[in-house]
């Protein structure tokens, strides 16, 4: 199984976001506070991400930390050290 980069995952990150959570991807960026000012996504928004992560990497992301969940950047980190784990 082909390991994606970096850019990769960002981008189908993002995309699983617009689609699963109708954020505007114009209003979003990569290092847009998910759950802060930026975006202002909650709990239940939090579930679909792991859902969404689960469903594209294989990645398993409930109960990872709070930080793992800030950005597009870090959610692609955290797959990244997880992939094929």
């Amino acid at each position: 199984e082909k390991v994606m980069n970096h850019e990769e995952i960002c981008a189908k990150i993002k995309d699983m976001l617009v689609e699963n959570l109708r954020i505007p991807a114009d209003e979003l960026e990569y290092s847009s506070e998910l759950f802060g000012d930026d975006i202002g996504l909650d709990s239940i928004d939090s579930i679909e991400i792991i859902a969404g992560i689960d469903n594209l990497f294989g990645v398993q992301m409930t109960g990872a930390a709070r930080e793992n969940f800030q950005t597009v950047e870090t959610l692609a980190k955290y797959v990244e050290e997880h992939q094929g784990a």
